[in-house]
C-alpha cells in the first residue's frame, strides 16, 4: 500500500473565514480557523496511510512536522494545479471540525486505483479529493465544485458521503450545525 501525501490548504491569518465576519471578530475567526486546522492535522497525523502532511499556505506552518507548500497567491485551483506531488495525494480542507481518521481512511480506500470525492453537506461543494498514483483531475474548488469536478473527470469519481467530511464551516449556519453536533470552538 502506497503512502499518501495529504495537502491542506490554509489561508493566512486575517483572511480566514470571512463569511463569518457578521458574527465573529477577525481574532475570533482566526482562532476558529486555527482550531479546525489543528484538528484536521491531528486527524491526518493519526492516519497510518498518510506519510506526508503538507500545508499550502502563504506562511510557513508553525508545526515542525509539516511540510510547507508556498501559496503564491494565484488562487486555490491554480496553486493545486501547479503542485508537483508524486504518488497518491489527498486534498483535505482545513475547516472540517468533525472529521475523523475513519473518514479519511474511507476516502483513501474509495480512491484505490482511482479518484474519490467528498461533497459538502449541501451536495454542491467539495471538501476532500483523493487521487491514487497516476490519477489526474483539474482542481475545480469553489461554487458548484462537486458538479464541476465530475464534469472535468475523465474517469468515474467515487463519491464518499460521511458526516465528518461533509460538514465544513463557512457560514454562521455551518458553525451552528457543527456546535449542535458536538464541536466546541475555543473562544
Amino acid at each position: 500500500m502506497s503512502s499518501w501525501t495529504a495537502i491542506v490548504p490554509f489561508k493566512t491569518a486575517g483572511l480566514r473565514k470571512t463569511r463569518l465576519a457578521p458574527d465573529l471578530s477577525p481574532a475570533a475567526r482566526d482562532r476558529l480557523a486555527q482550531t479546525m486546522f489543528d484538528h484536521v492535522i491531528d486527524v491526518l497525523d493519526s492516519c497510518p496511510r498518510v506519510g506526508r502532511i503538507a500545508v499550502l499556505s502563504e506562511t510557513a506552518p508553525d508545526r515542525a512536522a509539516l511540510d510547507w507548500l508556498v501559496d503564491q497567491g494565484r488562487g486555490l485551483n491554480a496553486e493545486l494545479q501547479a503542485l508537483s506531488v508524486a504518488g497518491p495525494r489527498l486534498i483535505l480542507h482545513a475547516d472540517l471540525p468533525l472529521v475523523t481518521a475513519a473518514d479519511v481512511a474511507a476516502l483513501l480506500t474509495a480512491a484505490t486505483d482511482g479518484i474519490a470525492i467528498a461533497p459538502d453537506r449541501h451536495g454542491t461543494g467539495v471538501n476532500a479529493l483523493a487521487l491514487d498514483s497516476g490519477m489526474t483531475l483539474t482542481p475545480a474548488f469553489g461554487p458548484d465544485s462537486y458538479a464541476r469536478h465530475h464534469a472535468l473527470a475523465v474517469t468515474p469519481l467515487m463519491t464518499v458521503r460521511r458526516d465528518g467530511l461533509a460538514l465544513d464551516v463557512d457560514t454562521p449556519d455551518d458553525l451552528a450545525e457543527a456546535v449542535r453536533r458536538g464541536f466546541r470552538p475555543e473562544n
